[in-house]
């Protein structure tokens, strides 16, 4: 049986060593723990242990979950289709994957059909992967100002996912280039738009992400153990 609750000690515990590292406070990295294929009864088990953060990929899966555990914050950080904004909506409280206009405006119409913001972030895809969303980094300005307009959807940060490696320090470049970019976009004069979330790092290279700025580091086999597939 996999210990949950000591995975998560210890996660906090290398988030913390991580932080310290970079002269940062642990208080300002939150852990999300990336459900995806895992059980209810080890969701709860994560809820038990600290857990305030869920992220889910795929809105029918998330839906008998976040039944079954109402009371965390969910969020979104699966490829979103436009035809699932509406369900979307109805299950998670943050949406990580925002990577068009497109899909920007219909969270827009959608906040505005039930009278509140939409909490999002924009994915962008730094290595340019055709296999993977997200903006590509060079028109991730236009996109902020064309979403700098719209009324009910806010942007809170940036999120990424790396290409895949067993070596954490490759990852280190990705990171960092994230954290640039909010840097070079966080004065932006946009309501819409206050980039103070870093959403980067996974199981395998989380540390490195809190190091180059990581306000938020998304941990399922880390935390949960290997998931089915």
């Amino acid at each position: 049986m996999v210990d949950i609750a000591a995975n998560y000690r210890a996660i906090v515990e290398r988030i913390g060593e991580a932080a310290a590292r970079s002269g940062r406070h642990p208080g300002g990295v939150r852990l999300l723990a990336a459900s995806k294929s895992q059980s209810i009864e080890k969701i709860r088990a994560a809820v038990a242990a600290g857990v305030r953060l869920l992220g889910e990929n795929y809105v029918q899966e998330a839906a008998a979950k976040k039944r079954a555990v109402p009371e965390v914050e969910w969020h979104m950080i699966g490829h979103l289709q436009r035809n699932k904004v509406r369900a979307a909506l109805e299950l998670f409280d943050v949406i990580q994957s925002v990577d068009s206009a497109e899909l920007a405006r219909a969270l827009d119409r959608q906040g505005e059909a039930r009278g509140r913001a939409v909490r999002a972030l924009i994915e962008v895809n730094l290595a340019g992967e055709a296999s993977k969303s997200g903006v590509d980094k060079q028109q991730l300005g236009a996109l902020l100002e064309e979403i700098g307009q719209l009324r009910w959807l806010k942007v809170e940060g940036l999120m990424t996912v790396p290409p895949l490696s067993d070596d954490a320090e490759k990852m280190r470049p990705f990171f960092r280039d994230l954290a640039g970019l909010r840097r070079k976009y966080e004065k932006l004069d946009a309501p819409s738009v206050a980039l103070k979330e870093l959403s980067m790092g996974m199981s395998q290279d989380y540390p490195v992400a809190v190091e180059e700025g990581a306000t938020l580091v998304r941990i399922g086999t880390a935390l949960f153990g290997p998931r089915k597939a």
